[in-house]
């Protein structure tokens, strides 16, 4: 039997019954390479990814080709969203050799973990340039046979080479990052060179979102005031939320856009991606007060609470690209199918999204808005986009991923907290709370240890928890409780959110150098222990924790944790001005540290004053009301009235909105 067949991973389990004897990412692995003298060769991929999938059909479930790879090796697959510790390895390795990375990979490497060789995707025939997947297999075992030094030392210095990120230390030369304003102006000047005038966002085709960066605009814009800062904002979120990147009838957004237009999407849909874009589109929507800009968020969120959300409040991490075979097949129309639901209101509908007999993929159409910006529908649109997302919903949908990942549900309930606070919406409230009870019910161990993936049980299949946390996991659920506790009121939210930063600290902190590992002291033992440091689609662990530690610090008056966040940015800030695409996020905790808080405290019933605070966008004001914890701010304060201060130290209070407008 096909040793992933218990294993609870869709993606795991998309491999369990085909002809490659897969083992799962252990020791039993290691053991069998170890004792039958077979090099691994691991597989890293993931539920959405639509080359991971080609891949799987071209060649693992072929019986030739399977053939070949358990004859010559011990095979490991991995789904790289439960274990980023092994990704970011040997994805490091893998860039290492080729200059590129990106899944699925395919990684070739001793008996003890060292990788000497690897890609990305191999057809099961050759293509050009590109050798078949069996061609490379029998050269790695050519190799492996009779030139075995060679692969020991090749392994060796790949090895040495990798994780030098964790060996990065803060240098006492180094000026630390300047005001909030400068740091920011560095990094505008920077994004301005990257940015499309014509479409908006940063850079051409293959085009990602880069929804750190636009958040680093919008600060900018804040301490300039300069509105140029602010179109490059409006322009960029009208031309995605106005192509095909966005689903017009559903909801949310895509993982990137295939073309520099926005229109032509990959369509995988991530639960992180839609919780960044909500978060974006929220706080531009606050700036700019843009009916728009709330459209989008409205209809964010309400993708992700119909379409990936467990009955009992966890998130799910992804629907696929494909669906019956086919790449956006779910997502696409043509005249005739749109004309058989919505008859003789077909024609309002397909002018207003840019429909023709061509289409614009495949001979089919991906909705969009030709119009950019112009988002509000007129009522008939409205009614025939409702219309077409029933008939849509009799297709067949594409595959859930649904796995629950701590991670990525902290960044989706810091959205959704904040979004809720914002907008007065008790349902969001409501589904914000429900989301922080599953993760405490089902993703913690009555130890308090974290873990990092839940599932529900399937048939035969319990639900089942497991695999440690990741210092991106305890990040991003300290920073979702902090911001629910602020959303809520509920004290015992920051009482979560310390429990969490404990936690980062104690099993994470690099003591020598700072900032904070990857995986736990108490994890598994890989050939290296890497330090996450870079924002890419998602933020980065440190830069993660250096938001965390900073606001809970400031609410709770534990000055360890300003002390812990400023270690990351002295480890890091410098670049971040420097690389803003690569540090977005860390650029907020930059401002956060040199602009310093206002920290607004409301004693008693106050719904009046708790919403004059959260009328506009103010991020780095922190709210401490409802319910009294542990800290500084809730000394000696008198019920009824608003408190604004800095560093602890308070004016007069306010008893009206104007009054606490004016103190802000």
């Amino acid at each position: 039997m096909n040793r992933l067949g218990a294993e609870t991973s869709p993606y795991l389990r998309q491999h369990a019954d085909n002809p490659v004897d897969w083992y799962p990412w252990g020791e039993e692995a290691f053991a069998a390479a170890r004792t039958s003298d077979k090099p691994i060769l691991l597989s890293v991929g993931y539920s959405a990814c639509h080359w991971c999938h080609v891949m799987a059909h071209e060649s693992f479930e072929d019986p030739e080709t399977a053939k070949v790879m358990n004859e010559l090796f011990v095979n490991v697959k991995v789904d790289r969203e439960e274990r980023p510790d092994v990704d970011t390895i040997y994805m490091e390795a893998v860039q290492a050799l080729t200059g590129r990375g990106g899944w699925p990979m395919t990684v070739f490497m001793t008996p003890d973990g060292r990788p000497f060789h690897g890609g990305t995707y191999y057809p099961r025939v050759s293509r050009g340039q590109m050798p078949s997947f069996t061609e490379i297999m029998h050269r790695i075992q050519d190799v492996w046979a009779n030139r075995r030094q060679d692969v020991n030392d090749q392994a060796d210095q790949l090895t040495q080479s990798l994780n030098r990120t964790a060996l990065i230390q803060p240098d006492p030369q180094r000026a630390a990052p300047g005001t909030g304003s400068e740091a920011l102006d560095q990094a505008t000047a920077a994004l301005r060179q990257q940015y499309d005038a014509a479409w908006g966002g940063f850079g051409g085709a293959p085009k990602f979102p880069q929804t750190m960066s636009q958040e680093v605009l919008l600060r900018s814009y804040l301490h300039s005031g300069d509105q140029d800062v602010l179109n490059m904002v409006i322009n960029s979120l009208d031309a995605m939320a106005s192509g095909g990147i966005y689903d017009h009838l559903g909801g949310g957004f895509s993982r990137y856009s295939v073309d520099a237009q926005w229109i032509v999407p990959h369509f995988e849909k991530m639960l992180y991606d839609n919780a960044l874009f909500a978060r974006l589109y929220l706080h531009a929507w606050q700036v700019t007060g843009r009916p728009r800009f709330r459209q989008v968020l409205n209809e964010t969120i309400g993708f992700v609470l119909r379409d990936l959300r467990h009955d009992s409040g966890g998130f799910y991490s992804a629907l696929d690209a494909d669906s019956e075979g086919e790449e956006g097949r779910y997502y696409v129309w043509t005249p005739d199918q749109i004309t058989s639901v919505l008859g003789d209101d077909a024609a309002e509908f397909m002018a207003w999204f840019g429909v023709t007999e061509a289409g614009n993929f495949e001979g089919h159409n991906i909705l969009w808005r030709p119009v950019r910006g112009d988002l509000l529908r007129p009522a008939g649109v409205e009614l025939s986009r409702e219309r077409l997302l029933s008939a849509r919903s009799l297709r067949i949908p594409p595959g859930l991923d649904d796995k629950v990942l701590l991670e990525w549900n902290g960044l989706m309930l810091a959205a959704l907290a904040e979004a809720a606070a914002a907008t007065g919406n008790q349902q969001w409230m409501e589904a914000a709370i429900k989301n922080g009870g599953f993760l405490l019910d089902r993703l913690r161990r009555p130890d308090g240890r974290w873990l990092r993936s839940w599932q529900a049980g399937d048939g035969d299949r319990p639900a089942q928890a497991r695999h440690l946390a990741y210092a991106a996991d305890y990040a991003a659920v300290a920073d979702a409780y902090t911001r629910l506790g602020e959303a809520s009121g509920q004290s015992r939210w920051i009482e979560e959110a310390v429990q969490a930063a404990d936690g980062l600290l104690e099993l994470f902190w690099d003591h020598e150098r700072g900032g904070v590992f990857t995986t736990g002291s108490d994890a598994e033992e890989l050939i290296c222990r890497p330090k996450e440091i870079t924002d890419n689609a998602i933020p980065s662990a440190n830069s993660a924790a250096a938001v965390a530690l900073l606001r809970l610090g400031t609410l709770t008056g534990q000055n360890h944790y300003l002390d812990r966040a400023e270690d990351i940015l002295a480890l890091l800030g410098e670049v971040a001005a420097n690389h803003p695409s690569g540090f977005g996020h860390l650029l907020e905790a930059v401002d956060m540290h040199a602009t310093g808080f206002t920290e607004v405290v409301i004693g008693g019933d106050r719904p009046d004053l708790v919403d004059a605070i959260r009328d506009d966008y103010r991020p780095n004001t922190v709210l401490a009301w409802g319910e009294p914890y542990a800290s500084p701010l809730w000394e000696g304060r008198t019920e009824g009235l608003a408190y604004v201060c800095h560093g602890y130290t308070c004016e007069a209070p306010a008893d009206s909105k104007d009054e606490l407008l004016s103190r802000l």
